[in-house]
Order: structure tokens, then C-alpha cells, then sequence
């Protein structure tokens, strides 16, 4: 709890209010989609790049705020409690370091190219039944993350927990500020972010300085790049090293590992004492992290029999949000496995981007290990679900059903999972999304189960992340100013419809383009509100343009003639015109104006009232081939000459865009104001330039689900296109020529990927299914199988079949299922 007056101190900024620095502010703002209590936060107005949190003012005034840091006074609204300051990030960033000072608590800062976000919520499953523990949510790590963080340390904390995370040099020293760690974790280095660096020595020695200033930094020195620089830096002087080490001297020595089916047993000796914990997984990274934890404790000073006992209990930690088809015209949004307060607002925040139903439901479960009374946490809760309003909670569990009276809105309680799922009538779930957010003891996988359509092993999964991340990387390229369309035509390029113009829609993309009206009507009737263009509108169409307010676009004078028809017959005002994209053929000669149709284009624009030009654009035929760049840049004057005619003509500015994907990367110049991002948007470069910067965005997997052996002479498939020559052993995987396995893979010509192993297609691809070789490899029936991933990417299929990536993407059939996922 702080008054303006000390946070304006803090910050060294102005109140331009004086007669309100006694204002009590108990919480921070910096999204205005995440707004709870408006009466006692304070919006701090962060400019990026490509965002300008002032610009959100006027909307969160108008929800209750009252209170902002900000950097631009031309922003203040009457009756306002405003702080002036010269950058609202360090403002964020002092408030947050001035709030951890004021707390003489053992404080651990994690930092490392991997594992950062496993091991601090792996230490908190393991010291909270002591502990009262303020951590970071999810992996919030940045220059704004950790702010936000820190944050939420509360009088009654006992321990703090935050990680830090850097891709450039400078960074690390803001973040030891505010974080202050009093012990440190380093986990391991390794090639993330590593583009902004020169070296990895460089990388390792920005991250040291988080632990400036701590007691003791836990690390392994085998890591040779972490202890050289540890070295070279002479930190030790300063401070206390605890190791663990499997190859040297160290505080904690590992002597071997033992893996089962399902558990490792990890030994070491410690104090000159044999001990050994067992956890309950087997990959390498768990096993590095656990040990990790295992450090951390004993450097505690935990009793290795409560250690050993903790770790057989660790829980998998649900790094991301998926969310899948559900029965009834639901939408699932599995968040399981991981349940508490924090986690709990940031799984609200990804429904509530869902606009496609009205409707929101949380499944939820007792929330374990909170450290808070069950009164308080409950109607705490409550208070958040009615203030982000979601319309009813099903809940599941002893403590919140005792709790079911701080409960405000349509709600039901059972005992345990079983008790619901065998007396819920699930025909009750109809056109709603379903949050499910549960401690794992519940086993929600059961009601995940039962809520998810229907559909066979093969799916498509979306990173939504690497598509915001994408979309990202183009922002950085563009004028503050420049606008974006985004392409969702064609099912979003087979990646979904709704589902991805809901992400792109929340991270404020300026367009979506769709190829037919019918798609901008069902993205209209999903919830979407941004503005859509509609390429290829038809004649039967145009009623339903001006009914759903899509906007067409215009390339001949039939489409116009077409759409100043429908205006009549829908009778538009003048006051409301229809808006329209007018279409140039610049030397495409697909669609388009061509340009000595340009005089009588204008002619007819000024005579159609009830149409209003918003763009004039262009399509680049082979903006990607430097070999065609002087035909480009031919394309790029014609377009200049043509829309200047129109332009001048005009009583308004009219926006012009004629760069895609590649065109935003190699012709950075002739952004006008607005640009297309279309294929590389989701993940597959046009550009040279753009390679290896693009994030994977789908991956398509099936499993296997038979296995036999193929003696010699045998055939295999349709058409017998394969006999054997000796003995093989062949796995059944369930993705065909009909969910989008193009059929010219067939026979050794394309390959599959199991156990990150190429397998080559064995005979004819049928329609629901495919055959490969597993000969020689150690697999099971139901194991996982890659058609294209991140290390596989989409690019070598494509190739495989001399095609492009598109078509191989497009035609994935939408019987199989979409899971769309949020780290």
C-alpha cells in the first residue's frame, strides 16, 4: 500500500494533482485487458516499440481508473490522479526494486538458458508446506515480468522465489535491482538467446550479474563456460559458492543415476555422507533440475529423509494452456495439473481472449499448499471470477465446497472428481468455453477426457505463442506507424479460424483478411470485432458484407457495380458508407484495376456515395526472388503513379499497402501504411533473410497404432506397390491422404519421424492411414510419430513433394483435430 506521494517519489516523478498525493494505490496496472479493481490501481502507461499504453487511457477511465504514471502529459483526463515521469519503465521498474527492499527475507533468484521456470515452481511444491512463498507466475521473467513479480511480495511472505531471463546485453543488471536475490541459482547455459550476444562467455557473464550482490550462488561447474566466467570474474571473492558437480569436487558430488520405467534414484554424498533421493521421472533435464532442488535444500538445511520424501511427490509442472474442440460446440481449455491463485489469473486472462462463445465455465479444484486462510482464498477467488466475468464455477473438492457460499454466481460443488463425473449430466455443457484448472491429485484428465470431441490420433497442434512471437518479430521491423493485416484466409493457412484470429485480435492486430465472405461471417459470429477485408467477395455475398460490416474488396467494375447494387437494396446511409479495398493490377494480372482503368475508376468512386475507399493496394508477384527485385520495384512505382491518381481525388486519406511477408523484410522502405503478413506469420519464411528468426507455429504428430512383421516376398498396401525383400517390421500410423498426407509420398519418397529418427513411407498411402519401416528400432504401439515439427519443419515435405509450403499446410483436413496451446 503506497500513496501517490511516495510512489511519485519513488519514481522521481510529478503529481500533477496535488491535492490527491495522499491517494492510496494498493496494485499496478500495465494491460488494460487485465483490469480487476479499478478504484485502488495505478495504470503505468508503458511505450514500446509498436504499443503506447497511453492510448489505453481513455478506455480504462472509463471502466473506474483514476490513477496513472505517465510520460505524456497531452494524455491527462480531467479528475485524475496523474504522475509525470520520463519513462514509465523504469518507473515500473523502481517502484517494484523499492518494494523488495522492504523485505528482510531470504529471497532466490534462478537464471540460466533452460529449466528456470521447473526448478522455481519445483521449489516451491517442496518448501511451501513450511514456507509462505511469493513467486514468479508461469514463467513471467522479463524486463517487465519481474517487476510485476516481485510485486506481489505481501508482509506475511517468508520466502521469494523469482526467475530472470535476458536476450540482450544490459539487462540483467536492471532485473538484480529489483529481484535483489540473497541466494542464486544458476542452471545451465546453453544456445537460447543467444542472437544479441557475441559469444556464449558474453552471455554467461550478463547473466552472473544477478548475483552480484548474493550470500550464496548454487551451481554446477561442469557447465566448463559457467565456471570459467565465474572465474575470470572473481565474484567468489564476494561471495559463497554451492556446487554440485558429476565429474569433480564439490558440495554435493553425484555419483551415479538409476532409471526405472517411471522413477530415477539420484545418489551423491553431501557432508561426507551417502545419500540418494528418488523422484518420479526419467528424462535428462528433470533429473538436472531435481538436483538442482536437491542443492537448494541441503544448502537449507533440510533433513535428506524429508528431501527424498518431498521429491518422490514432485509434480509435472504444465508449462502451457491447450485448448481443443469439446463436445456440444464447447471450446476446452485444459490448464490442469497446476492450481493456485497465481497461475489461476493468467488461465482466466487466456479464456477470456476466447470471444467465439459468450459463455465462460471454470472447473476448478481445490486450491493446495495457498499458505492463506481457506475463507480468505475462496472469496478471493470468488471476487476475481465475478470481476472477469465468468458465468459459473463448478467446483471440485472438500475446501472450496465448503466455500461455496463466497460464491456470487451460478455455481455447483462435488466432493471429489468421481462424484462429478458420475452425477454431471454433460449435456448440459452447450456453446460455452470450459476452463479446467486443477491440482493434479484431482486427475482433471478424466474431465478433459470426457469433454473433448471425439476425433482420431492424428493432430494438428498451434503454438500460439510462436505466432505472437512472429507477429513480433515482423512489429520490429516496421514504422512506429505502419499498420498490419493479418492473412487468416483459408482456415488461417490450415492453422484454424477463430482460434487464431482471437490471439491476433488480443494482441491488436490493425486487419484480418479473409479469402470469402463466409469466413469474415463466422469470424464475426465468433466474436471478432476487428476491422476484415474480404479478398474474394461473390456476387451472392455482398448482403452479407453489409450486414456482418466486412470489407470487400473492389477489382473490377462488376464487383463495384455488385456492391453499389446491395447498398441500395439495404438502403445505406450516406452517413455510413460501406468501406472498401480497391484492388491494382500492377503486373500480377490477376485481379485488378488495371491502369488505364484508372480515370474511370475515379469517376465512378465520386458518384457512389455509399461506398467510403479505405485502402488501395497491390500484390508483389516475386517480392521473395532477388532475381525479380527490378520487376518488384516496377511493380511498387506503377502502384505509386496509380494510387496518387486516386488519391488526389479523394476528400480523405486513403491507406495504401502492397508488401507481404517477404516484401515487410527485403523492401523495408515501401511500407506506405499498411503491410500483409501472411505465410510467415505462421512460422515458414519468405525471405531468405527471415530464416531461423521465424518461430514454429504447427506441428503435425499422429502415433503408431499397430505393429507387425512383413515377411519377404510379402506385399504391403494397395496396388501390392511394395514387396519385400526380406524380413521387416512395419508400423500402422494413422494420418492418410485424406487428413492432408499428400499421396506422392508413397514408397520411400517421403519419411516420418519417430524417436527424432527419419522412417521412411512404405508402400501406397491410403486414404486414412500410411505404413513405415521401423525395422531395427526399439518401439511401441501408441508411441509418438512427427509428420513435421520445429526440427522437422514443414519446408522438407514440401520439397520432398516439389511444392510449397503452403499447400502442404493449407491441405490439412480439418477432420483432424486443431490444439491450440499457450506457454
Amino acid at each position: 500500500m503506497y500513496t501517490s506521494k511516495e510512489i511519485a517519489d519513488i519514481v522521481d516523478g510529478e503529481i500533477l494533482s496535488e491535492e490527491l498525493k495522499e491517494q492510496v494505490i494498493t496494485d499496478i496496472l500495465i494491460d488494460s485487458r487485465r483490469l480487476i479493481t479499478p478504484s485502488d490501481c495505478v495504470f503505468i502507461a508503458l511505450v514500446t516499440k509498436k504499443t503506447d499504453g497511453h492510448n489505453y487511457i481513455n478506455e480504462l477511465y472509463e471502466k473506474g481508473v483514476r490513477n496513472f504514471i505517465i510520460s505524456k502529459t497531452e494524455y491527462v483526463l480531467p479528475d485524475t490522479n496523474c504522475i509525470l515521469t520520463d519513462n514509465t519503465l523504469m518507473a515500473l521498474q523502481k517502484l517494484t526494486a523499492a518494494h523488495r527492499k522492504k523485505f528482510d527475507i531470504p529471497v532466490i533468484g534462478i537464471t540460466g538458458s533452460n529449466g528456470k521456470t521447473i526448478v522455481k515452481e519445483w521449489l516451491f511444491q517442496l518448501i511451501s508446506p513450511d514456507k509462505k512463498i511469493a513467486r514468479s507466475p508461469k514463467s513471467y521473467n522479463s524486463q517487465v515480468g519481474v517487476p510485476l513479480s516481485v510485486w506481489q511480495m505481501k508482509q506475511d511472505c517468508e520466502l521469494g522465489i523469482f526467475e530472470a531471463g535476458i536476450s540482450e546485453p544490459d539487462e540483467m543488471g536492471k532485473l538484480q535491482q529489483i529481484i535483489n536475490p540473497t541466494i542464486g541459482i544458476f542452471t545451465n547455459i546453453g544456445a537460447a538467446h543467444s542472437e544479441n550476444f557475441i559469444n556464449t562467455i558474453q552471455k554467461v557473464g550478463e547473466k552472473l550479474k544477478l548475483f552480484t550482490k548474493v550470500n550464496t550462488l548454487i551451481y554446477n561447474p561442469d557447465y566448463a563456460e559457467i565456471q570459467e566466467t565465474i572465474i575470470r570474474s572473481e565474484i567468489l571473492n564476494t561471495i559463497t559458492a554451492f556446487t554440485w558437480s558429476r565429474k569433480q569436487d564439490a558440495n554435493l558430488r553425484i555419483q551415479k543415476t538409476e532409471k526405472s520405467a517411471t522413477n530415477t534414484t539420484i545418489n551423491g554424498i553431501f557432508n561426507n555422507e551417502d545419500l540418494s533421493i528418488t523422484i518420479p521421472f526419467t528424462d535428462d533435464a528433470s533429473i538436472e533440475n531435481a538436483i538442482h532442488c536437491w542443492a537448494v535444500m541441503s544448502y537449507l538445511g533440510y533433513n535428506n529423509a524429508v528431501i527424498d520424501k518431498r521429491m518422490q511427490n514432485l509434480q509435472p509442472i504444465a508449462m502451457r494452456l491447450e485448448m481443443k474442440e469439446g463436445i456440444n460446440h464447447c471450446s476446452i481449455i485444459n490448464d490442469s495439473y497446476n492450481s493456485d491463485i497465481n497461475s489461476l489469473t493468467i488461465a482466466i486472462d487466456f479464456l477470456n481472449q476466447q470471444n467465439q462463445h459468450k459463455k465462460k465455465t471454470i472447473i476448478l479444484s481445490d486450491i493446495l499448499q495457498s499458505g492463506q486462510d481457506e475463507g480468505e482464498l475462496y472469496g478471493e477467488i470468488a471476487g476475481l471470477l465475478q470481476k472477469k466475468g465468468i458465468l459459473k464455477i463448478i467446483g471440485i473438492g472438500k475446501a472450496i465446497s465448503k466455500q461455496k457460499d463466497k460464491f456470487e454466481i451460478e455455481s455447483e460443488f462435488f466432493p471429489d472428481t468421481d462424484t462429478f463425473l458420475q452425477k454431471y449430466s454433460f449435456a448440459g455443457f452447450q456453446n460455452e468455453s470450459i476452463l479446467l484448472k486443477g491440482a493434479r491429485i484431482f486427475e482433471f484428465e478424466q474431465i478433459s477426457h470426457a469433454l473433448q470431441q471425439k476425433a482420431h490420433e492424428t493432430v494438428l497442434e498451434i503454438n500460439l505463442n510462436a505466432l505472437v512471437n512472429n507477429l513480433d518479430y515482423f512489429r520490429k521491423k516496421l514504422h512506429p506507424e505502419t499498420k498490419i493485416m493479418a492473412m487468416v484466409k483459408a482456415f488461417s493457412y490450415g492453422s484454424g479460424s477463430f482460434e487464431i484470429a482471437n490471439i491476433l485480435q488480443y494482441h491488436h492486430i490493425d486487419y484480418l483478411a479473409v479469402a470469402y465472405a463466409d469466413e469474415g461471417v463466422e469470424l464475426r459470429k465468433a466474436g471478432i470485432t476487428a476491422p476484415i477485408m474480404v479478398m474474394n467477395p461473390d456476387e451472392q455475398s455482398y448482403d452479407a458484407i453489409i450486414k456482418h460490416n466486412l470489407e470487400p474488396e473492389i477489382y473490377n467494375f462488376r464487383s463495384l457495380d455488385l456492391l453499389e447494387e446491395a447498398t441500395r437494396v439495404n438502403i445505406i446511409p450516406e452517413n455510413k458508407p460501406v468501406k472498401v479495398h480497391i484492388k491494382l493490377d500492377t503486373g500480377m494480372h490477376r485481379l485488378g484495376f488495371l491502369p488505364d482503368e484508372i480515370d474511370q475508376l475515379i469517376d465512378r468512386l465520386l458518384t457512389i456515395r455509399s461506398i467510403y475507399v479505405q485502402s488501395v493496394f497491390s500484390h508483389l508477384a516475386s517480392s521473395e526472388d532477388p532475381n525479380d527485385d527490378n520487376f518488384t520495384r516496377f511493380q511498387i512505382e506503377q502502384f505509386q503513379t496509380m494510387s496518387a491518381k486516386i488519391q488526389k481525388k479523394s476528400d480523405h486519406h486513403i491507406m495504401l499497402h502492397i508488401l507481404n511477408s517477404a516484401g515487410i523484410s527485403r523492401f523495408p522502405e515501401d511500407q506506405f501504411d499498411m503491410v500483409r503478413l501472411g505465410i510467415s506469420l505462421y512460422g515458414i519464411p519468405s525471405a531468405t533473410s527471415d530464416k531461423h528468426k521465424l518461430e514454429n507455429v504447427s506441428t503435425l504428430r499422429s502415433t503408431i497404432s499397430q505393429i507387425k512383421t512383413v515377411y519377404s516376398g510379402e506385399s504391403i498396401g494397395y496396388n501390392r506397390a511394395t514387396i519385400t525383400d526380406k524380413d521387416i517390421t512395419i508400423g500402422i500410423v494413422p494420418v492418410g491422404y485424406a487428413d492432408g498426407l499428400n499421396r506422392k509420398l508413397s514408397n520411400g519418397i517421403g519419411k516420418i519421424y519417430i524417436q527424432n529418427n527419419p522412417v521412411p513411407i512404405i508402400g501406397n498411402i491410403c486414404m486414412d492411414m500410411c505404413m513405415a519401416d521401423i525395422t531395427g528400432m526399439d518401439v511401441n504401439e501408441g508411441d509418438d510419430v512427427i509428420i513435421f515439427d520445429k526440427e522437422h519443419p514443414i519446408t522438407e515435405l514440401a520439397s520432398a513433394l516439389d511444392t510449397i509450403p503452403y499447400e502442404v499446410l493449407t491441405n490439412i483436413s480439418r477432420r483432424v483435430k486443431r490444439v491450440y496451446y499457450h506457454e
